[in-house]
């Protein structure tokens, strides 16, 4: 009788640990945009198992052209999204109370893209820019108070490369490792590349941002994400990626391994993700310094109202000591 009673307590003993080792609290966050190098930090954790290792079962979604990642995230739907300081103090106005806990790229990797004859940004004063609705109401009003820039240069972008083609006076935005490598490999030679956060362009970017009840409800999970995330993209970049790059394949079967390496070449170059204080303060730290200087910039430029309380729109209490080093 006790050696079946022993054996009975073996049993309930495995399967608690059993059912231990697989309780993982379920975690949802909402990329900006189709699965791509810009987001392998998040797809390496996920795919190497380290999200798992934190207790977290977590699920990477897409967002696009058409998806409203905020109000995905507001409703419940997601508990984290992929985003970017000035949408989160501009969405403060509205009510929406979401907060920026950590910061993947120390730069925003919006590009201004030239002919390869304008060899400084100071250069297209007489070109004509093309700009999205988006790009209209964030970095524009910066640019044209920093290079004395006119409305009236500035057109609408449609995402298309094709009038920039067939123009030498056109100057069009983009994304760092996108539309450049899209122009070279249709027109066959390099464009001129201006990086707006290397002139003074203030915001962070692929940010981990939740909605402050998240963050007051769920710190722990909260903290667990961030820290695996962070660790996801120092091995991204400084490991093998090729896990990560296969589910980013799976997701976006659009994307190629040439785009992959070339987004992966420019993370690094850039110092997107390893530069600015994150080579002292590790990957991933917000500074008020950053954030103080965004809402700066958008209080000078008319598009936020200086009422909003920029320190409610971040924290770094889940950053400043994790000291993820390059």
């Amino acid at each position: 009788m006790a050696l079946r009673i022993s054996h009975v307590l073996i049993a309930v003993a495995t399967i608690a640990t059993t059912t231990g080792a697989l309780a993982q609290e379920k975690f949802t966050y909402l990329t900006n945009w189709y699965a791509q190098a810009e987001h392998g930090g998040f797809y390496q954790s996920l795919a190497d198992g380290t999200y798992k290792a934190a207790g977290l079962d977590v699920t990477i979604r897409m967002g696009g052209p058409q998806v409203n990642i905020v109000q995905i995230m507001a409703a419940g739907q997601a508990d984290c999204v992929m985003g970017y300081d000035v949408q989160t103090m501009s969405i403060r106005e509205q009510g929406i109370n979401a907060v920026t806990v950590a910061a993947s790229f120390q730069k925003d990797p919006q590009v201004l893209i030239a002919h390869p004859e304008v060899k400084k940004i100071e250069d297209i004063k007489d070109k004509t820019v093309l700009v999205s609705s988006a790009g209209a109401v964030t970095f524009w009003p910066w640019l044209k108070a920093k290079y004395g820039l006119s409305d009236s240069q500035m057109k609408p972008y449609t995402f298309s490369i094709q009038p920039f083609l067939a123009d030498k006076n056109i100057v069009q935005q983009g994304y760092l490792s996108s539309e450049p490598f899209a122009i070279e490999q249709a027109a066959k030679f390099k464009p001129s590349v201006f990086l707006m956060s290397d002139s003074g362009w203030p915001p962070y970017s692929t940010t981990i941002t939740c909605m402050e009840k998240t963050v007051k409800e769920r710190p722990k999970a909260v903290a667990a994400f961030v820290k695996a995330s962070m660790e996801g993209w120092k091995k991204y970049l400084q490991g093998n990626p090729s896990a990560a790059n296969a589910l980013i394949k799976k997701d976006n079967p659009n994307m190629t391994d040439e785009k992959l390496a070339n987004g992966i070449a420019l993370l690094k170059s850039s110092g997107m993700v390893f530069g600015g204080d994150a080579a002292t303060l590790g990957v991933g730290i917000v500074t008020d310094a950053r954030m103080k200087a965004t809402y700066d910039m958008l209080v000078a430029n008319k598009l936020l109202d200086p009422k909003v309380d920029y320190k409610a729109t971040f924290t770094d209490q889940f950053v400043k000591g994790l000291k993820i080093l390059p």
